[in-house]
């Protein structure tokens, strides 16, 4: 029987060759000026490789911006979007252009910017010229404009939507328009309007004051949107248009996720607005505008799967044309069983292509498919941080010009000692490249400090980047658990990757007639009781303190930072923070220890200089890890270290996966290999 996800759709005049779509997201890839270059036609030329029929470019602005984000505003830019379309076009891929418009004045802001650089720039040629007084005056100039223009911008994203004339929203209608026309030029396939930013500022209630025709009732705030499809479709009739439609959910607690765009009964109606209006695709997804990508892109644990869905088949049985769904569908299975119900039509898998640009080919081959943990480390982190966006499972993410797996010109025999995700990927790379592999583990299981990882609250998801290799490796690769191998087992291969991992560190202070356990033992089972005392309030120490919390136990988390769990992710630390203020737990920051002495901990905080004494029943030792030492003095054959026991600093998922990589990607260059 065919797989739902792989049979075609007619979507307006296209036809889609299976139900995978790549919806928009930021990715960090374009250039400097927002120009498709060849980060982002590898990244994107990568996934119609691996069978997707439909990719979304994200946020691609009709006008200048200093947004980082892709634009299409000069009759130039054309041709790198052909050059686009064409590369996709060979996998018999269909993509489309997200239009969307800042919600703010681009126009002012961009010019109170520009001359803000203009005046800096004539501050420092007055500087180089030891004309002090001018460049005084230049650089006052160019701070009271820089300090203006994000002044109006923090004004603009509350109140444009209001303020904005009808003179100005018709330049911005026209603008996407002329972008549509670029577009069709160009041989892109279909528009996506983003119904968030701009237009869903616009139809929202939270966000809309307006008092004419574009506010008010539904009609008139949707007024704008209706008027933007019309533009487009007579701009570029012969393109497919669809609709990013945002839904303001509800949460448990009955506030509200998102602002920017409807409410559902709102959402439905307007739905049926735009199927009469002509549309050929309406994608249900949840509204942003919040300050916290986490309410768009949930990191895992925090909202169930396919939380969205309920609205999409609501929007489904009101109009005619096809609806996409997103929002954590993590696996095909979910995919599949929404397509057999008739709540969606098309499924967008967009974390999950990231972890796995293969959905397609794999469905089709029968392939294990590698699935994304939700974790937001990779790809939402970076992105609010501007850096490029990219998966803790995927080496290749962002680098797929020059990062993929080379087949081996020399056949040759690894061990892999240590099966942590380092070890695991680095046995799938060199299986992947034609060698033979044999894995060795010491324990009963795979996975490592991933199954302590996994205990934590909200954290079990994690555990399906092991669950993938115990699916793919099996019968491929000879996995030998509860061996610890010798040396002259090791030396009988032609190449050894040391994958040993790291252990819980010893606490530093002198400590004296205490109670001292572990975080790792006791995430691994060990029972503890009383008043908790966590040393250490970084990742492992923070998930350990929430851990215990949960148990019912009294918490106390001691940090030598002014920050708890500053690796955590932006959008899991609020999360992480509310269970700590449900659970009353302490935390005790910018406060080093000194000494621990019958279950008394001496310390001093180092911001006022007080001396700190707290009592507890058990201290949790959470400081930190560090790598375990293999005595390598003794192996004949080539070898290299991954993941902890590679480098003076642990690892993390992201560093496991890609020294793994690497080593199993490099086997056979001379100039990595050791051999002492």
């Amino acid at each position: 029987m065919t797989s739902k996800l792989l049979q075609p759709i007619q979507v307006g005049n296209l036809t889609f060759k299976n139900r995978i779509m790549f919806p928009p997201l930021t990715t960090g890839y374009e250039e400097r000026d927002g120009s498709i270059g060849p980060r982002s036609l590898a990244f994107y030329t990568r996934l119609a490789q691996g069978g997707c029929s439909y990719i979304v470019i994200g946020d691609v602005a009709p006008v200048r911006t200093a947004s980082p984000t892709p634009k299409l505003y000069d009759e130039s830019q054309i041709e790198m979007y052909k050059k686009l379309a064409d590369a996709l076009h060979e996998y018999d891929c269909k993509v489309a252009l997200q239009l969307f418009h800042p919600e703010y004045d681009v126009q002012g802001v961009g010019k109170m910017i520009m001359e803000a650089g203009i005046a800096g720039q004539l501050a420092a040629k007055a500087k180089a010229a030891n004309d002090v007084e001018e460049a005084e005056k230049q650089q006052k100039i160019c701070d009271e404009l820089t300090k203006g223009a994000y002044a109006k911008l923090h004004h603009d994203m509350q109140h444009f939507v209001t303020e904005a004339s009808v003179e100005q929203l018709t330049a911005i209608k026209n603008s996407i328009a002329q972008c549509a026309r670029k577009a069709q030029k160009a041989g892109i396939d279909a528009i996506e309007i983003h119904g968030d930013r701009l237009l869903g500022s616009l139809c929202s209630t939270l966000l809309n004051h307006r008092t004419d025709n574009y506010g008010g009732s539904l009609e008139n705030r949707t007024r704008y949107a209706l008027e933007v499809l019309q533009a487009i479709k007579e701009a570029a009739p012969s393109m497919m248009v669809e609709y990013k439609l945002p839904i303001i959910t509800v949460n448990p607690d009955g506030s509200l996720r998102g602002k920017g765009g409807l409410l559902e009964d709102e959402a439905v109606e307007f739905a049926k607005m735009l199927d009469a209006a002509g549309i050929d695709m309406i994608q249900v997804a949840q509204a942003n505008h919040t300050g916290n990508m986490g309410d768009t892109i949930p990191p895992m644990g925090a909202v169930p799967y396919n939380w969205t869905l309920g609205a999409c088949e609501k929007v489904k049985a009101v109009v005619s044309c096809p609806v996409a769904t997103v929002g954590r569908v993590v696996s095909v299975e979910a995919g599949e069983k929404i397509l057999e119900d008739g709540t969606a039509d098309m499924i967008g898998y967009g974390r999950s292509l990231l972890t796995d640009p293969d959905i397609a080919n794999k469905v089709d081959s029968g392939e294990c498919i590698r699935e994304c943990l939700n974790c937001n480390k990779g790809c939402v982190d970076a992105i609010q941080s501007r850096r490029y966006l990219s998966c803790v499972l995927n080496a290749e993410n962002g680098d797929e010009e020059t990062i993929f797996i080379k087949p081996c010109t020399e056949t040759k025999n690894v061990a892999v000692v240590g099966a942590g995700l380092a070890g695991l990927e680095a046995a799938r790379v060199a299986y992947k490249r034609g060698h033979t592999v044999t894995v060795f583990e010491k324990s009963d299981r795979l996975g490592g400090q991933i199954n302590i990882a996994s205990v934590p609250p909200r954290k079990d998801e994690i555990l399906r980047s092991v669950q993938y290799y115990e699916k793919f490796l099996p019968g491929k690769v000879d996995i030998q658990l509860n061996h610890e191998p010798t040396m002259e087992e090791l030396n009988g291969f032609d190449y050894v990757i040391l994958a040993i991992g790291a252990h819980n560190m010893d606490l530093p202070m002198p400590v004296e007639n205490s109670n001292v356990v572990s975080s790792w033992d006791i995430l691994n089972g060990q029972e503890v009781s009383g008043k908790c005392v966590v040393l250490g309030g970084g990742l492992v120490g923070a998930e350990t303190a929430e851990y215990l919390a949960n148990k019912g136990l009294e918490v106390l988390i001691v940090e030598m930072m002014d920050k708890i769990a500053a690796q955590e992710s932006e959008t899991v630390l609020p999360l992480m923070e509310a269970d700590f203020k449900e659970h009353n737990v302490q935390k005790f920051v910018n406060t080093r220890v000194s000494e621990i002495k019958d279950n008394v901990i001496y310390a001093e905080n180092t911001k006022d200089e007080t001396n700190v004494e707290i009592t507890a029943d058990t201290i949790v030792n959470a400081l930190g890890s560090k790598k375990n030492v293999f005595d390598d003095s003794k192996l004949s054959v080539p070898f290299t270290y991954v993941g902890d026991c590679s480098g003076e600093r642990t690892a993390d998922i992201a560093s496991a996966i890609r020294t793994g990589y690497k080593a199993a990607n490099e086997i056979g260059n001379p100039q990595l290999d050791r051999v002492d």
